[in-house]
């Protein structure tokens, strides 16, 4: 006798002669083939149950919340994205023909000059602030600093 057959005959088997095996159990199920434990030894008669039946999954609070939850909450980011990119502005104008250039003056900046000087000095009927708010636009300046030399294109109206 092996060892691990005296293993399975002194602590693994149930009071049918089973193994443990999930589909072995209760008696009046039908018969398995025989198990030969070693060379002239006694053969068992494995007796086969029902299957058994799987409790139905009960799902605790905290599991619906995940189950449920979850996806319902990934839905409405996905539809407040997708309602987002609908109704954002796609474009600026329908055509090129509805386009008007913005006319502009290019001015060289010098020593000693700022932008509100320069606001003032190439458009004098416009309120400075709006026209150094344009200037800064047109330019893409980061802050309304600039260096003696700078190129700038300026509204002229």
């Amino acid at each position: 006798m092996s060892a691990s057959s005296a293993f399975h005959d002194t602590f693994g088997r149930d009071a049918f002669g089973n193994y443990g095996r999930p589909d072995a159990g209760a008696p009046g199920g039908g018969s398995a083939p025989a198990v030969q434990d070693s060379p002239g030894s006694r053969q068992l008669a494995a007796v086969r149950g029902p299957r058994a039946r799987q409790a139905p999954l009960k799902l605790t609070r905290r599991g619906r919340l995940v189950f449920i939850g979850v996806p319902l909450m990934l839905l409405a980011a996905l539809i407040l994205t997708l309602s987002g990119f609908l109704n954002a502005p796609a474009k600026a104008a329908e055509s090129t023909g509805e386009l008007s250039p913005t006319p502009t003056v290019t001015v060289t900046v010098q020593p000693g000059e700022s932008l509100w000087a320069i606001a003032a000095a190439v458009v004098p009927g416009r309120d400075p602030r709006d026209v150094v708010a344009d200037i800064i636009e047109l330019n893409n300046l980061g802050a309304a600093r600039v260096v003696p030399g700078q190129a700038l294109f300026i509204p002229s109206t």
